[in-house]
């Protein structure tokens, strides 16, 4: 009977003991209910997912960039435009000079509706320039965004319309209407219908730079 007590005890010593505590080597008990907890591993690693204002800048700094060729490009349209449409006129040789077919320009009202549009939409562009500088400069103003894209929208409206009423007359120079009575000059005043071609091809050139412009300042002011 003893023995059996003895073997007994001797095996829940340890046991006893390991809940108790534990040495750590110079004489001192350290109990494990005192340690520490591990530190969570979800606290030592902290992932953002935000962008850095230098990469926004740099983004921004490229649409501005681009702003600004587009805004060229629509420039050289516009006057490009205007400036072949009105210097657009043509005379038939006859064989005297009493009597003599001539084709101008500014015969037509919606011509003169076009040269004024994009003469005006160019000239507000060029003077659009320094905003647009300003916006390379300061990629994260959101003042001088606005401004562009309001008179953007506007010019392009402006192109638009202009370049649609020319285009009329153009078709008309060149086919005629019948139910109208209104005969085709094309087939004599070949070189003005031709200048006034390419005139109005150049003004909706420009309007799709405009458009362009639109898009890509509204883009800027979504990211702001």
């Amino acid at each position: 009977m003893d023995s059996g007590k003895e073997v007994e005890e001797s095996s829940s010593a340890p046991i006893l003991e390991s809940k108790r505590t534990r040495s750590n080597g110079k004489g001192k008990s350290i109990d494990d209910g005192d340690a520490p907890p591990p530190p969570a591993a979800a606290k030592t690693h902290v992932v953002t997912t935000k962008a850095t204002p230098h990469h926004k800048g740099g983004m921004k700094k490229g649409i501005a960039i681009l702003d600004f060729i587009l805004r060229l490009s629509a420039i050289g349209s516009a006057l490009g435009a205007a400036v072949l449409m009105g210097t657009n006129e043509q005379i038939l040789p006859f064989f005297t000079q009493f009597l003599q077919f001539h084709a101008q320009w500014d015969d037509f009202p919606m011509f003169r509706f076009f040269v004024g549009a994009n003469a005006t939409a160019s000239g507000i562009l060029i003077l659009s320039l320094p905003f647009s500088i300003v916006c390379i400069v300061r990629p994260l103003a959101v003042g001088p965004r606005f401004l562009l894209v309001i008179i953007d929208l506007v010019l392009m409206g402006l192109v638009v319309a202009a370049a649609s009423s020319a285009a009329a007359i153009v078709y008309l120079a060149h086919n005629g209407s019948q139910d109208a009575n209104w005969n085709a000059i094309c087939q004599q005043f070949t070189d003005f219908c031709q200048g006034s071609s390419l005139a109005v091809i150049a003004s909706f050139v420009a309007a799709i730079f405009l458009a362009c412009l639109v898009l890509v300042s509204s883009v800027a002011l979504k990211r702001s």
